[in-house]
């Protein structure tokens, strides 16, 4: 009977073994439980992101008045009969 015992308290110890530390174990399952959440909240600004970016082109789409901003703005744009003034502040520090 103490053999019997033995060899099952060995089996024991060697699967407590193998969930603990092995291929799949507890470790590994918190490492990887680790990166699942990590990649929820990089998709979650991808998601949001791109929820901007489909706004944009909507807006685009739509009106001319996204347009001559970005022209405007991006490009240094302006209308026909328009001043462009140029505002350059002094920022030295005394």
């Amino acid at each position: 009977m103490k053999t019997v015992n033995s060899i099952l308290l060995f089996l024991l110890a060697i699967m407590l073994w193998m969930h603990w530390f092995g291929t799949g174990g507890s470790d590994e399952l918190k490492e990887k439980d680790i990166l699942y959440n990590l990649q929820i909240e990089r998709n979650k600004e991808l998601l949001a992101r791109n929820e901007k970016l489909i706004a944009e082109v909507e807006d685009l789409k739509k009106g001319l008045e996204a347009i001559e901003e970005r022209a405007r703005s991006e490009m240094g744009m302006i209308k026909q009969d328009e001043t462009f003034i140029q505002v350059i502040e002094d920022n030295e520090s005394r």
